[in-house]
């Protein structure tokens, strides 16, 4: 949210669909976004950037910089008073280059000036000379001998290996009568968030500062910020600016340290805003990846065993790569029972853009291939596509690929099915629109040439962090009488992205406590951390932890009415206080006065573990969500041209807490599960991104996408507060790869890349 107080009176309590406090706002352009910050006496931030996926700076020249009128600072890696360290997982990547740079786009210098052209006009003066080195770009060479190492001495730290995590479980050198194998390659995906990097820092009167910045993960990147600042936690204050979608591109670093840098310099406001094109330089993308499976199975299609070799492009920096590599790992043969495993995941730095968290997390990229090898597994053995993946689907009770019992519901059969048996879309050739045919808007067809195809994926995805990470949130609730009405505030840290997550506080507190008026608070580091916005895991780890902290008020005031009234069987019923049996006994405000109730509450799940080195096994992960997707596609086999007709899926939320948002999440998420099958890939070739704009990185628009069925199971988690389960991510995951195996079904074509584009139908000899 912004950082004004938010309040609502709309009623809505768990399995309601409430308005959203901030949807009109921003449906009719009012609310406030991070682009939006402004102050009466900023100056203006803009970043000096590489040009090179990998030089040594020979030496930086600002005195023509400075030199321009409005200009106030000037500033490189030899003004950084702290640490210049930065990172996730590890502190590997510098706030501002220190005599190297490792990707096209690292930041080098950063000026502040009165307007932002002037300031972008003086980084043009900037003299530096680089001396180009040799760059790795192909992360297959990466772990090569004569590889160039990206950081210099990690020869003896596994050289260009960020990690590696090999599963192994059951027989060594297990046989199978039918055997099916593939390669599959997936693209390089961007977040495509519509509201680029933007804040806003404010020095403070005691020395510090303040930054309002749309980010998804405030204490980590206070931490961060205070390392490069060499300052103590009190003396950085994070603040949430208004978020213009995230999808993990913001849990790294962007403009955090440069513009408080600038803002202790120059000791005046400093607002950074990136363009579009600076964007695609200044976050993470998701992993493109390189896999190789097989898997081994009985003449009826079950499974008897499943080998894979993936292999991510980390880029630069580590950010999260590690993470991606444990849950493509972990996760990555799919939601299936297979005895014998062989697993080898690894993520390696090469000097192409960083690559870090987008939704789907290193599963999205498993999902192409273990899918695709499905099908082709069917084939071989003559079993319908549906019914293969139900009969090796898992089911609740049984054994991962880590050893972990999956003890909540795994309806993996009952999705498929239920997403097969939905109504089919009239078949092509029916008088209809031509626009609804590909390639119809522009008048390329009027049917010739254009064949039907249905394809089918499920998946599941790990909720919350994992392997023994401490994952916790924190909340803080409160309860007052105002007005002759009681009045509940909930604070959390927990980032709202558009995921409607404020939405959700307000319903666990109305359910909760009885209350109507619930005033959410701004979110910023004055209460203790609400960890990501990522990983599905908000609404289960800041839910409980809301949930927790309304407990722990409701208890406080019955303990206060109890000992007024003399008898402890005692319920809180919005402003009254109620017996067992509902009798009213006394009202809230008789019981509260003036007085305010208050409790904060630090709320962790069930602990995770982490995976034995050498085998994999482990209770890697917290909880499971499972979801499967039908796609119909139109294909233009003449032209390559494709037509997603529908785009149907099942899934199991556990709870749904807001069943409109929900459909929302849905929805959202296999959009981006499409785009990545047919369309969006940052195009890298020798380190240099060739597509830094919306013009050439496409994304699915309103013509795209296709209508939807969606069907959701709400099958409780018992380990999960009201039984929820996380519920962004699953959809972009199963999403793309039906849209390719639909796509292969129309063709016949192999296609075993992503996204697939019209010379991959067309060409015959393409390799693809």
């Amino acid at each position: 949210m912004t950082s004004t107080e938010t309040e609502t009176v709309t009623r809505g309590r768990i399995g309601d669909s409430p308005l959203r406090p901030d949807g009109t706002l921003k449906v009719t352009g009012e609310f406030a976004y991070a682009s939006d910050l402004w102050h009466d006496d900023m100056v203006w931030g803009v970043t000096l950037r590489s040009p090179h996926p990998h030089a040594r700076i020979v030496s930086i020249d600002i005195t023509e910089a400075l030199k321009v009128p409005g200009v106030s600072a000037v500033l490189t890696a030899d003004d950084v008073p702290g640490e210049n360290a930065v990172g996730l997982e590890h502190h590997d990547q510098p706030a501002l280059a220190d005599g190297v740079v490792r990707y096209q786009g690292e930041p080098v210098a950063l000026v502040a000036a009165d307007h932002p052209e002037t300031a972008r006009r003086a980084a043009k003066r900037i003299v530096v000379t680089y001396e180009e080195l040799p760059a790795v770009t192909d992360p297959r060479r990466a772990l090569d001998a004569d590889a160039p190492l990206v950081h210099a001495g990690r020869a003896d730290a596994g050289g260009n290996l960020v990690r590696e995590v090999r599963i192994r479980r059951g027989e060594d050198e297990p046989t199978a009568p039918v055997v099916v194998a593939l390669d599959f390659e997936v693209g390089m995906q961007d977040q495509a968030f519509l509201g680029p990097e933007s804040g806003l820092a404010v020095p403070g009167e005691d020395g510090g500062v303040d930054l309002y910045v749309a980010t998804q993960w405030l204490h980590v990147d206070q931490g961060q910020v205070c390392r490069v600042l060499g300052m103590p936690e009190e003396k950085v204050r994070l603040h949430l600016a208004g978020v213009g979608g995230a999808f993990g591109g913001r849990e790294d670093l962007s403009m955090h340290v440069h513009a408080c840098l600038l803002a202790l310099h120059t000791g005046k406001p400093v607002k950074m805003s990136y363009n579009r094109e600076e964007s695609f330089f200044g976050h993470v993308h998701r992993h493109p990846a390189w896999l190789r499976y097989e898997f081994g199975a009985e003449p009826d299609g079950t499974l008897v065993y499943a080998t894979a070799d993936i292999l991510f492009d980390g880029g630069a920096y580590a950010s999260s790569t590690g993470a991606v590599v444990g849950n493509g790992g972990t996760l990555g043969l799919g939601p299936y029972r297979i005895p014998n495993v062989r697993v080898d995941a690894r993520g390696v730095y090469t000097h192409n853009p960083p690559c870090g968290a987008m939704r789907g997390f290193g599963c999205v990229q498993a999902a192409f291939a273990h899918e695709a090898l499905m099908d082709s597994l069917a084939d071989a053995v003559g079993v319908d596509r549906v019914e293969i993946r139900a009969r090796n689907g898992m089911r609740e009770g049984d054994v991962n690929i880590t050893g972990q019992v999956i003890d909540s519901a795994a309806p993996v059969a009952e999705l498929i099915r239920i997403v097969r048996d939905l109504p089919q879309p009239p078949a092509p050739g029916q008088a209809r629109d031509l626009r609804e045919l590909p390639g119809g808007v522009s008048n390329t067809t009027h049917g010739e040439g254009v064949v039907r195809g249905v394809g089918y994926a499920v998946t599941y995805k790990n909720v919350g962090f994992s392997e023994g990470f401490d994952d916790y949130s924190t909340a803080r609730v409160r309860l007052q009488m105002t007005g002759g009405e009681p009045v509940a505030t909930v604070q959390t840290a927990a980032a709202e992205v558009g995921q409607g997550l404020v939405t959700v506080e307000q319903q666990i507190v109305r359910t909760e406590l009885g209350v109507d008026r619930v005033v959410v608070a701004p979110k910023d580091t004055t209460v203790g951390s609400g960890g990501s916005t990522s990983a599905s895991r908000q609404t289960y780890v800041t839910g409980g932890a809301v949930k927790a902290a309304c407990e722990a008020v409701r208890a406080a005031v019955l303990t206060r009415a109890a000992a007024r009234l003399g008898r402890p069987d005692l319920q809180l019923d919005g402003d009254k206080v109620v017996s067992v049996g509902g009798e009213v006994l006394t009202g809230l405000a008789d019981v509260l006065g003036d007085d305010v109730v208050e409790e904060t509450v630090e709320w962790r799940h069930r602990p995770t573990h982490p995976i034995d080195p050498e085998t994999g096994q482990g209770d890697a992960h917290v909880q499971y969500a499972f979801s499967a997707h039908r796609a119909v596609v139109d294909v233009d086999v003449e032209l390559g041209l494709v037509k997603v007709v529908a785009l149907d899926t099942a899934q199991d939320v556990g709870k749904a807490i807001n069943p409109d948002a929900v459909l929302g999440q849905i929805q959202g998420g296999s959009a981006q599960g499409m785009g990545l099958a047919l369309m969006e890939e940052v195009v890298v070739t020798d380190g240099m991104v060739k597509n830094p704009s919306f013009t050439d990185y496409l994304i699915p628009t309103i013509l795209d996408m296709p209508p939807m069925k969606i069907e959701v199971l709400e099958y409780a988690d018992p380990h999960a507060p009201y039984g929820v389960r996380g519920v962004g991510e699953p959809p972009t995951i199963s999403s793309g790869p039906a849209v390719a195996a639909a796509i292969r079904a129309a063709t016949g074509r192999a296609l075993r890349r992503v996204p697939i584009r019209p010379e991959h139908i067309v060409e015959l000899d393409s390799g693809v």
